[in-house]
C-alpha cells in the first residue's frame, strides 16, 4: 500500500511532464563501468520504484559511463546540460566537472569523502548552491580500517597504501591513513597511481617490504579490483578496502559505509528534488549502514587466521 501511495503521489507530476512533451529526466553519470556498479544502480532504481518513479513510465533515466576516465566527466556533464536533465546523480569524483558545467541543474552525489573540505558544499546542514548528497565519512574510517588490519595481521609493522592521486578525496584519505599509522607506530609506504597501467608497477615497487596493503576506493581501483586482488595475493599482501565488492573480488577485508545503501538513499534525495525541494535546502546525509566484510578463502590462501573477535563483528563472511 505504501508503494502504491508513493506511486500515486508521483503520477500527477509525471502526467504534467508528459503533457509538456517529456518525462522528468535523471542523468546518471557513472564514474566507472556498468558491471562494476551494477548492485549500486539496482539499489537506486529499486528505491525510485518504491517512491513511484518507474523508469520509462513516470521518469526517464539517461546513463552515461566514464569507464574510470576522469577526462570524460566534462563531456558527459555538457551532454546532460544539453539534454536539460532535471537532476544529475553521480559519485564525488565527477562533481567538480558537473558544477563547472551547470549552476542550475540539481546534482546529487554519493560516496562523498569530505564534501565540505572538498569544496562541494558550504556546510552539511545547509549545502547551498545546486549540490547535495551523501557523505561516507571515509577519512574518519581510515583509522578504524588500519586498526582492524592490526588485529588480523598481528606482526604488522609496515603498511602500504595504494591510491589514485588524481582524486583529491583519495589524497585526503591517504593522509588520514598516514596519520593513523603514526599513532600506531607503523611505517607507511604510499603507492601513487593515476591509471590502470600504474597498478602492476606499484606492486613491483613493494618488493616484499610491507606486511599489508590498504587500498583507497575510487573508480579506478573498483574497476581494477580483480587485478589488484590477484596481484596482492601473489605478493602475499593482506588487503583492506573501502567496498565489499573488492572483497568479493578476492580482497581480504573491507569496512565502510554500504555503497548500495548510499545509492538507495540517493533516490530519496532525487525524489525530493523532483517534487520541488531545492538541493540547497537538503542537508548532506551521513551514512547509517556500515559493513565489515571478511573473505575467509583469501585468509586461508594467505595463511592467516581471522580472530574470533573480528569474525563476531563481521556483517558478512565470504567462504
Amino acid at each position: 500500500m505504501s508503494a502504491l501511495g508513493g506511486a500515486a503521489a508521483a503520477w500527477p507530476l509525471a502526467a504534467h511532464a508528459q503533457q509538456a512533451g517529456k518525462l522528468p529526466m535523471i542523468g546518471f553519470l557513472g564514474t566507472s563501468t556498468p558491471s562494476a556498479v551494477s548492485q549500486w544502480t539496482a539499489a537506486f532504481v529499486q528505491r525510485l520504484r518504491e517512491l513511484g518513479w518507474i523508469e520509462g513510465r513516470t521518469v526517464a533515466i539517461e546513463y552515461r559511463w566514464a569507464d574510470g576516465r576522469p577526462e570524460r566527466y566534462p563531456e558527459i556533464a555538457a551532454e546532460f546540460v544539453r539534454l536539460k536533465a532535471d537532476v544529475i546523480v553521480t559519485t564525488v569524483p565527477a562533481v567538480a566537472a558537473l558544477k563547472q558545467a551547470t549552476s542550475v541543474i540539481p546534482i546529487v552525489f554519493t560516496l562523498g569523502t569530505d564534501p565540505v573540505g572538498g569544496g562541494l558544499v558550504a556546510s552539511l546542514a545547509r549545502p547551498g548552491g545546486n549540490v547535495t548528497g551523501l557523505s561516507m565519512q571515509a577519512t574518519d574510517l581510515a583509522g578504524k580500517r588500519v586498526e582492524l588490519l592490526c588485529e588480523v595481521v598481528s606482526q604488522l609493522k609496515q603498511l602500504a597504501v595504494l591510491g589514485n592521486v588524481e582524486i583529491p578525496q583519495v589524497v585526503l584519505e591517504m593522509r588520514e591513513v598516514a596519520a593513523a599509522c603514526q599513532k600506531l607506530d607503523l611505517h607507511v609506504t604510499a603507492l601513487e597511481i593515476r591509471r590502470a597501467d600504474d597498478i602492476a608497477s606499484a606492486f613491483a615497487a613493494l618488493k616484499g617490504r610491507t606486511d599489508a596493503l590498504y587500498v583507497c576506493a575510487d573508480p579506478l581501483s573498483i574497476i581494477n579490483r580483480v587485478r589488484i586482488s590477484t596481484l596482492a595475493l601473489g605478493a602475499r599482501q593482506p588487503t583492506m578496502h573501502g567496498s565489499r565488492e573488492s572483497v568479493e573480488a578476492g580482497g581480504l577485508m573491507s569496512y565502510g559505509a554500504s555503497f548500495s545503501d548510499q545509492f538507495r538513499r540517493a533516490a530519496d534525495l532525487v525524489d525530493k528534488i523532483l517534487r520541488g525541494t531545492k538541493p540547497a535546502d537538503i542537508p548532506v546525509e551521513q551514512p547509517t549502514k556500515f559493513d565489515l566484510v571478511v573473505n575467509l578463502t583469501t585468509a586461508r590462501a594467505l595463511g592467516l587466521t581471522i580472530p574470533g573477535t573480528v569474525l563476531a563483528r563481521a556483517d558478512e563472511v565470504i567462504e
